[in-house]
């Protein structure tokens, strides 16, 4: 045991079995790592600060056995916009001789005054924070447990209800702080971040959530160190939690407290395997009615933010797969200093990166983003991605679900009837990957690819429209296209190769569809009798302007166009195989 009655300032990193603090005595640990291997006794008035990027580890593989009513102090920087949430979850709780993790409330947020002083914050009722002095809006405090829809928000406020693992929501300050604490050019506020200073008891140890089957539950980080966000999902004990974390990102552009008013989405993180940096895929920004639900559809956030590493503080949203627990462990720790590309908090502005970081190995996998823009007015991005192990079926941490389904206008992978934005494949060149248009109105899709990781650069990459069996270079100019109303599962499909899908080039030879303008009838000669199970006419939206089946295996088809306007038309044939016989026909009912 190692007693500690002065102040010990660490600036390398340092190792004890366990930590007792006596009354008064204080450590400060400055851009280096703490590892304490047991528990930690902080008797009263006494401190442990955490400094520029400081962390602490502890390595029991139980509950928690921390006590004791002095207190840890770290900082973390949210939005400094008072219009704007942030998803948190604090690392500390309340500080008392009782054994182990305790709850959190925002009164245990301070201001800092000097690295070592700090003010605590004013608590107020008021729809606006300030930044100096640090008052906080207790109005938009708030926790999600176990929801399966927007009224399950549980209101907070200023009370210490909120359990070591479970998030909560906070909006930022107005104003700006100009004080410096730690003396390195960072002020508290300088209008884009808002500093705090958590203080309470550490929290150590396996920390577990429950979680529902098809529910919504805001979690995050609860440690005072970087958590390996990957470890965390892909733990064996931990599938209930379908392997994904979604972020919640918002419009910092729209300045209002009213829900009508906000412009926000949920972005997606897969961490693929536990050596690998993951996917992330932007929010789609949509605004809400006041119960909650969806409006219409905005802008894309645009967002690049690395996820791998959760830095201390960050919450997010996990969407159970089925009824279950989801427990934090200290072997998901580790130390990894905050910065762009690295690890990083979602707020306003970018951290000036830090090189110095965690020493694990970094594999690499194949993947790329497509964006598709919908009708000129926002973008929904897809990730595709290449493993080995994935299959094409759901998988756990590496297939992503669609958390914004309600635009009318949109595009997703479909794997087992959910409609997904990341989804993971075995690499195979003859793969044809469909993906799901859905168009409430006609609505104009324009599909390219603007990034593409460690995936063969002569690698070809198309869209194939299955209404011409036409194939566009996407990966180098991208493909426009207008679509009528509807839900189009199997027409648009990312290809490798411009190989013809369907049937085989002597099928075409043996089925020969034509039109004859002069009689306004649309023809087939099946000199081979083929079976055909239907028919379909599909005018150049993809509308389906004429629709037989049950058509059997007669040597000659004849259908009336009468009623078709001019123009060209796509006319399928689909045989008892499901295969497909399609030819392009220019349909004029006013030749004679």
């Amino acid at each position: 045991m190692t007693r500690i009655l002065f102040l010990l300032v660490l600036s390398t990193s340092k190792c004890f079995a366990q930590i007792y603090f006596g009354p008064t005595a204080n450590m400060y640990v400055k851009s280096e790592i703490l590892f304490v291997q047991q528990n930690i006794n902080l008797e009263a008035n006494s401190n442990l600060y955490l400094r520029n990027n400081g962390q602490l580890i502890q390595g029991t593989t139980l509950a928690s056995t921390n006590t004791g009513q002095g207190k840890l102090s770290v900082y973390q920087e949210g939005t400094s916009d008072n219009f704007e949430y942030n998803y948190w979850c604090s690392p500390v709780g309340n500080a008392s001789a009782t054994v182990g993790n305790e709850n959190f409330g925002i009164t245990m947020l301070n201001q800092p005054t000097t690295s070592t002083l700090s003010n605590p914050a004013t608590v107020i009722s008021n729809y606006n924070g300030t930044a100096n002095p640090l008052a906080i809006s207790s109005v938009w405090i708030h926790k999600l447990i176990n929801a399966n829809n927007y009224s399950q928000w549980v209101f907070v406020g200023g009370a210490s209800t909120i359990a070591a693992g479970e998030g909560f929501s906070m909006k930022g300050t107005s104003g700006t702080d100009s004080a410096d604490p730690e003396g390195t050019g960072v002020v508290n506020n300088s209008g884009s971040a808002q500093r705090y200073d958590f203080r309470g008891k550490p929290n150590d140890g396996n920390i577990t959530i429950n979680l529902g089957a098809n529910n919504s539950t805001l979690t995050g980080n609860p440690y005072p160190s970087a958590l390996h966000l990957n470890a965390f999902l892909l733990d064996s004990d931990n599938l209930a939690t379908g392997g994904i974390a979604y972020f919640w990102e918002q419009d910092k552009t729209v300045n209002s407290h009213f829900l009508a008013a906000y412009r926000g989405g949920y972005g997606s993180y897969s961490p693929m395997s536990v050596g690998v940096d993951g996917v992330y895929v932007p929010a789609t920004f949509n605004s809400y009615n006041q119960d909650g639900t969806l409006n219409t559809t905005g802008l894309s956030s645009s967002l690049s933010i690395p996820r791998r590493y959760a830095p201390i503080g960050q919450g997010f949203v996990v969407f159970a797969n089925a009824n279950g627990t989801a427990t934090f462990k200290n072997a998901h720790r580790i130390y990894t200093k905050e910065g762009p590309g690295v690890s990083q908090f979602e707020k306003q502005t970018k951290q000036a990166a830090d090189k110095t970081n965690s020493n694990e190995e970094v594999n690499v996998f194949q993947y790329f983003k497509l964006n598709t823009i919908i009708d000129n007015k926002f973008t929904r991005q897809l990730a595709l991605a290449f493993l080995p192990e994935a299959t094409d079926g759901v998988d756990i941490g590496i297939d992503a679900l669609n958390m914004d389904t309600s635009p009318p206008n949109d595009v997703a992978f479909w794997i087992e009837n959910s409609s997904y934005v990341i989804q993971g494949l075995n690499f195979d060149q003859t793969k044809k990957i469909p993906i799901t248009v859905k168009a409430g109105t006609s609505a104009t899709f324009k599909f390219y690819i603007p990034e593409v990781i460690n995936f063969d650069t002569s690698q070809s990459i198309y869209l194939y429209d299955a209404l011409d069996q036409s194939y566009h270079d996407i990966k180098n100019e991208g493909y426009q296209v207008t679509v009528a109303p509807g839900i189009y599962s199997d027409r648009f499909k990312i290809t490798f190769t411009s190989e013809t899908l369907g049937v085989s080039e002597e099928a075409h030879k043996q089925f020969i569809i034509f039109q004859d303008n002069n009689n306004n009838v649309l023809k087939a000669s099946n000199p081979n009798n083929i079976a055909i199970k239907s028919v379909k006419i599909y005018d150049m939206l993809g509308k389906v302007v004429l629709s037989k089946k049950d058509l059997g295996s007669e040597a000659n088809f004849s259908f009336s166009t009468n009623g078709l306007s001019h123009g060209i038309y796509i006319v399928e044939f689909l045989t008892t195989e499901n295969k497909k016989l399609t030819e392009k026909v220019v349909i004029s009912n006013s030749a004679r």
